[in-house]
């Protein structure tokens, strides 16, 4: 399911998905119908339709840009599933639109999440690991981070966000956005959603945390925590190398120089002046002369991003646990901790600790 939220189906097709999760088109076909009641094409199809009734109802994006950005191959096309789902018209479904075009050439769109909701907590968590060029903060006169943005690498093209919590009664975040593709919109949302957390049960999340004595004083301090994802398992990858057993603030200094030396430079329509991460095939090329610290480090982080490069590694949040794991612990130079993080961040995995962590340790 996080394949087909991403755009799998629409850009590679069923054959495409099947191959990501190594099964056959029949045996995808016959699993996703047992456990979801679907196949990937109407789980596919019911994505795009949702997608349509959030932009109609939180953007404001024209009609016909709405259907091409949400997957449709067609107006009619768009039109017709409208009616069918929905049983309304495009029109009538953006009657109901809550956000007003504001005129900064951005597109507006609201994430919805379930309450409570610690946007707070994790605006402040991006923004003490924001990299400069490639993500940007606000703060208040008081310090209080207002709002996070950052460029994404997106199927085809880049990509930017601006995030803030939702404004008045309303729970979840809301998004600024601009895209070189706009049928990359929703791939887009999706992977703010995951970065945000927003699909977690918090209510389910805060009963099981507040079984633990130790722990329900947290809990009642910050109800709704979440946990931060990515927008990028790649460069959750790299950065997580980088970070192992140096401060916050020198895995920044080292990352913001490998983005200063290798990031593309964004187009002027996303995101003027803006830098995206280096992607892993720039990485493995030229990162040698960029990354510093113990040469066994560099030499893993190099061998790392060859292997995501040429694909003998994958890391998507499409896999298990114990396939993301073994992959990861494979390459010399990789050990539990960072295999655990990382799963931590590309697959929400709910039950690992990292017990070896040293701040988890203090």
């Amino acid at each position: 399911m996080r394949l087909v939220l991403d755009g799998v189906v629409e850009r590679d097709g069923v054959p495409g998905l099947a191959a990501r999760v190594g099964y056959s088109e029949r045996q995808l076909n016959r699993i996703m119908t047992t456990e979801l009641g679907a196949g990937p094409k109407a789980l596919s199809r019911a994505h795009r339709a949702q997608t349509a009734r959030t932009l109609l109802t939180s953007s404001d994006l024209p009609i016909a840009d709405v259907a091409f950005a949400a997957g449709f191959a067609s107006v009619r096309q768009f039109n017709d599933t409208v009616r069918e789902v929905f049983a309304v018209t495009p029109t009538e479904l953006r009657a109901r639109r809550t956000l007003r075009p504001v005129g900064d050439g951005a597109l507006h769109v609201h994430l919805p999440a379930r309450a409570p909701f610690d946007a707070q907590g994790l605006l402040e968590w991006h923004a003490l690991h924001a990299l400069p060029g490639t993500e940007q903060v606000d703060v208040d006169a008081d310090g209080r981070v207002t709002s996070y943005g950052r460029l994404v690498s997106l199927p085809g093209g880049a990509g930017w966000f601006r995030a803030t919590a939702a404004a008045g009664r309303a729970v979840g975040i809301d998004l600024q956005v601009r895209v070189e593709d706009l049928s990359d919109l929703p791939t887009l949302v999706a992977r703010v959603r995951a970065l945000f957390d927003l699909d977690a049960d918090p209510v389910a999340v805060d009963a099981v945390l507040t079984t633990l004595p130790e722990l329900e004083p947290a809990v009642a301090r910050v109800p709704g925590i979440r946990l931060p994802g990515a927008v990028d398992p790649h460069e959750v990858v790299i950065r997580t190398l980088i970070g192992q057993q140096v401060s916050v603030a020198a895995a920044r200094t080292a990352q913001t120089r490998l983005v200063a030396a290798l990031g593309a430079t964004a187009p002027e329509s996303v995101l003027p002046g803006g830098r995206l991460f280096p992607t892993v095939d720039a990485i493995a090329e030229r990162g040698g002369s960029v990354l510093r610290g113990p040469a066994a480090r560099v030499q893993t982080i190099l061998r790392v991003a060859a292997a995501l490069a040429d694909g003998s590694l994958v890391v998507d949040a499409g896999q298990s646990l114990q396939e993301l794991r073994e992959g990861l612990l494979a390459v010399k130079g990789i050990g539990p901790w960072t295999a655990d993080y990382v799963a931590l961040r590309v697959r929400h995995h709910p039950d690992l600790f990292l017990h070896s962590d040293l701040a988890v340790r203090n």
